[in-house]
């Protein structure tokens, strides 16, 4: 950028000489490498973000059969002999519902986010982004070399609060670029679970521990990291007056060298923020309806959808769902240049139906394959990343220069929310399901 904004300046010293046509050409080749440099930026940090998120959720059945485990081994043999936990039940239960992993993976997100709005833009953009990758490193760790399941839920805190912290950040940050970037983060984002899913359990699978699987992923934070500082450019001004201050302010984000850039969306009055999130419910509602029955059925009845007669292990059976369900929500939220919903409630609806269904199966056990499951799975994940994406979109074009900041901020906080109640709901479902005869 310091080279885009070296030329402007070179072209408007040239006293009332015409422009040379021949140094608009390395202008307009910088600028189409800034945005692709950009466009992947943002998809890579979608991706690391909420990587270690997704793998928390895809190890919660491993993390849970700890208590199994003999000796004083944090991990589990990938393949386990299948050994209900209530011999009385119908179910193959773990004593606690893997709805507890999913509560520890979200409720430091919620938090956050709930905060978020009404300090967390003191604090610079770069500070940010080293705690949430420090968090992720950490919660891998943790959980790799955790002897018990209260030390594993620990890790899994942090991995909650790196997810958290991150999306709060990076969507914020997108208000400062092209409205583009919101799909590439969105389908970075969908990448991070269909990577996430797929590499646990295509290495769990391949013999390696859950613990050095775990420990194989460490370099994601990293990832993170070089991709915020290395990778992209520094925000486009927005400031019409002054070359110099407008360059100046636009880098504060990225560079962390004060409070964040423009920032005009945190310089509004409790008024005004309380009326730009009164016009958001209308897709806020919609959003955490989707992710409530999603995750409901993730991480409520997942465990509860067990199929005796495939040649497939209980754990195997779950990592499958919870790679499916990934895939579906990656090719979901890299879809909107391909189809663009702007009424977000009818997915909620949709989402809903697919709840009650999955719940009915659950207690009637009227579904005679898992293959039927594993389709019904992917298109429960479609209808979530479709979901996300598309109310995200939705804002960016609805909402004014001056909102756009606060508002993506404040939407973000829909998923988190929908994803806790689901949770909450769903650990006594548990109990109840798994002492039925």
């Amino acid at each position: 950028m310091g080279c885009c904004a070296g030329s402007r300046r070179h072209l408007s010293d040239s006293e009332g000489e015409e422009a040379a046509p021949e140094p608009r050409a390395p202008l307009l080749e910088n600028r189409g490498a800034a945005q692709w440099k950009n466009a992947v930026g943002f998809w890579i940090l979608g991706l690391c973000n909420n990587f270690s998120y997704v793998v928390m959720l895809s190890a919660a059945h491993d993390i849970l059969r700890q208590e199994r485990a003999s000796g004083n081994q944090s991990h589990v043999d990938p393949e386990p002999t299948a050994m209900p936990h209530n011999s009385s039940s119908r179910f193959d239960c773990n004593s606690v519902s893997t709805a507890a992993v999913l509560l520890a993976d979200i409720l430091p997100t919620l938090v956050i986010k709930l905060l978020a709005p009404l300090g967390l833009h003191l604090l610079p953009y770069s500070p940010r982004v080293l705690i949430s990758g420090a968090c992720s490193a950490g919660s891998f760790i943790l959980v790799a070399f955790s002897h018990s399941v209260g030390t594993s839920l620990c890790g899994v805190v942090l991995a909650s609060i790196s997810s958290g912290l991150g999306e709060v950040t990076f969507l914020s940050l997108t208000a400062f670029y092209p409205r583009a970037v919101i799909s590439w983060w969105s389908s970075g984002t969908g990448g991070a679970g269909l990577l996430g899913a797929l590499s646990y359990l295509g290495l769990t699978q391949a013999g390696l521990s859950p613990q050095h699987t775990l420990l194989s992923m460490l370099g994601i934070p990293g990832l993170l990291l070089a991709s915020y500082f290395l990778l992209l450019t520094a925000p486009k001004p927005q400031d019409p007056g002054g070359e110099d201050e407008a360059e100046s302010i636009a880098r504060q984000p990225l560079l962390g060298t004060g409070a964040p850039g423009p920032g005009a969306g945190w310089n509004l009055s409790l008024q005004e923020r309380w009326t730009v999130f009164k016009g958001l419910l209308c897709y806020i509602i919609p959003l955490v309806l989707v992710y409530f029955a999603e995750y409901f059925i993730n991480q409520g009845l997942f465990e509860l959808l067990f199929f005796r007669n495939t040649s497939l292990s209980h754990p195997q059976q779950y990592r499958w769902y919870q790679m499916l369900y990934q895939a579906g929500v990656f090719a979901s939220r890299s879809s909107l240049r391909c189809c663009h919903i702007r009424f977000t409630w009818v997915l909620a609806l949709l989402q809903s139906l697919n709840l009650a269904f999955l719940l009915l199966a659950v207690l009637l056990d009227f579904l005679p394959s898992i293959y039927l499951v594993f389709l019904i799975i992917v298109y429960e994940g479609l209808l979530g990343g479709a979901a996300y994406v598309n109310t995200f979109h939705n804002i960016a074009l609805e909402t004014s220069d001056e909102h756009r900041e606060f508002a993506m901020a404040a939407t973000c906080i829909s998923d988190t929310l929908g994803i806790s109640l689901s949770g909450v709901v769903a650990l006594p479902l548990h109990d109840f399901l798994c002492h039925l005869p």
